[in-house]
């Protein structure tokens, strides 16, 4: 069984929330993560000096912020696919948290 693993090999921030990722296969996805910042865990987010401390973890070769936020690097390779379900469960998130 061949099960793919995605490994974030660089990013780059080009705005605010949004940032250039490259993939160890080559991939890149231009991400703005803005419609995502809510709840617990990514909300602090949404405080752009916490945001822009993004660093990549040496381990599992995804993103990691320094509260302990972090995205499966499956997701972030093939973001289009997960966006609107992200961003319908950030705003069930703000909702509940409201």
């Amino acid at each position: 069984m061949n099960h793919r693993i995605d490994r974030v090999e660089s990013f780059q921030i080009v705005g605010a929330y949004t940032l250039r990722i490259k993939f160890a296969d080559g991939v890149s996805q231009t991400i703005d993560f803005s419609p995502v910042l809510e709840g617990e865990l990514y909300g602090p987010l949404r405080d752009l000096g916490v945001f822009n401390q993004v660093k990549i973890d040496p381990e599992v070769r995804t993103l990691v912020w320094p509260n302990g936020a972090d995205f499966d690097p499956a997701t972030l390779h093939d973001w289009p696919q997960y966006r609107d379900l992200l961003i319908a469960r950030a705003q069930h998130w703000a909702r509940v948290t409201a």
